[in-house]
């Protein structure tokens, strides 16, 4: 290629509305044009002469797959990557295509493009649909053990009363009924709220400082709790008992995590900002409350971070995996939504509720 048409070509790059990275047999940045300036937010010179791996805070782009393209000469696309520069993520389609350009000195040409709203609205709602299937199932498994398990425990305490002076029999039945008590507090907290709770006019860092003050009673040293509000959000119109639960769920997953990583400086933030024309599934509301809720702990197991509403899905030692399929419950009764952002050394869930004008 002479250098007239190498400049054609550039020039042609630097002006495409997709973001273009090329990278050579290393993975070394050789070329990225204007636009990903505008998709990661940083100018795009900083991306020249680093590995592409090595750029970001977190990322969940695959490179073993990267490195099969390249040796076996073959291109695809990759619908839902993260990226995160400087704690913010950013979700994009991306494409790979194996090129071999010496006047490049490039053999990968990689193309980012953001992800549609409505295509992340559908995403949305997707999942929300395939939470709600596993929940109903959860729910309907429920109750086929409520009913046998009252059965159970009444047997259980007939036969305490009929053979009350034999204590190797009141030792078995007292282990029964303790036993099926467990499993019906269970039960209960699988079948969630059963009916509408008031809803009241609240100030929400009202609750979120009884949440601070609640867990600040037991909270190790090293952990501390910053708090980012913003006083000029309006009151929000929700049941505050179940939005504090809601919020402690979450706020006490974070202490779990810094607890077992043993992390020496622990910090949880909590943060109070409004948003406007937010897409809570297929609505979209004008004016939202955005609560924030993140901690620098080791972050969520990527197997199991899509999973993480669902019930009984946990990784924690004797967790059961239900306070935050219950706080999601909690908020879309609420008609809001909770997103949830995690890499190693940080994580974030992001509690979006309308707010009334």
């Amino acid at each position: 290629m002479i250098d007239s048409e190498k400049s054609i070509a550039l020039c042609a790059l630097d002006n495409m509305y997709t973001a273009v990275i090329m990278l050579d047999h290393n993975f070394i940045v050789k070329y990225a044009n204007n636009a990903t300036e505008q998709i990661f937010r940083m100018s795009h010179k900083k991306f020249l002469g680093k590995k592409f791996d090595k750029i970001f805070d977190y990322t969940n782009f695959d490179f073993d797959r990267l490195h099969s393209c390249h040796s076996k000469d073959l291109s695809y696309t990759d619908y839902e990557v993260t990226f995160v520069i400087e704690a913010v993520p950013i979700i994009v389609e991306v494409t790979v295509t194996p090129v071999s350009d010496q006047n490049f000195n490039c053999d990968i040409l990689l193309e980012f493009r953001k992800i549609a709203i409505q295509q992340r609205m559908n995403n949305d709602i997707a999942q929300y649909n395939q939470q709600e299937a596993a929940r109903e199932l959860i729910r309907d498994l429920a109750h086929e053990v409520k009913n046998p398990l009252g059965g159970l425990r009444g047997a259980a305490q007939l036969l305490e009363r009929q053979f009350k002076d034999k204590e190797e029999v009141k030792e078995y039945t007292s282990i029964i009924i303790e036993q099926a008590d467990r499993l019906k507090n269970l039960v209960n907290r699988l079948l969630g709220p059963q009916k509408a709770s008031p809803h009241v006019m609240t100030n929400i860092h009202i609750i979120l400082e009884k949440v601070r003050k609640l867990v600040s009673v037991d909270i190790p040293e090293n952990i501390k709790i910053v708090r980012d509000y913003d006083p000029s959000i309006p009151e929000v119109f929700v049941d505050p008992e179940q939005i504090e639960q809601t919020i402690l769920n979450i706020v006490c997953n974070a202490i779990l995590a810094l607890k077992e990583q043993n992390n020496p400086a622990g910090v949880i933030t909590l943060k109070t900002r409004t948003a406007y024309r937010v897409n809570i599934y297929e609505n979209v509301v004008r004016l939202a409350l955005v609560i924030q809720i993140s901690d620098n702990g080791p972050g969520i197991p990527n197997d199991i971070k899509d999973k993480i509403f669902y019930p009984l899905v946990t990784r924690r030692k004797g967790g059961v995996g239900l306070g935050l399929a219950i706080a999601q419950n909690i908020i879309n009764q609420h008609n809001g939504k909770i997103e949830c952002n995690s890499w190693t050394g940080y994580t974030e869930f992001t509690v979006y509720l309308p707010i009334k004008e």
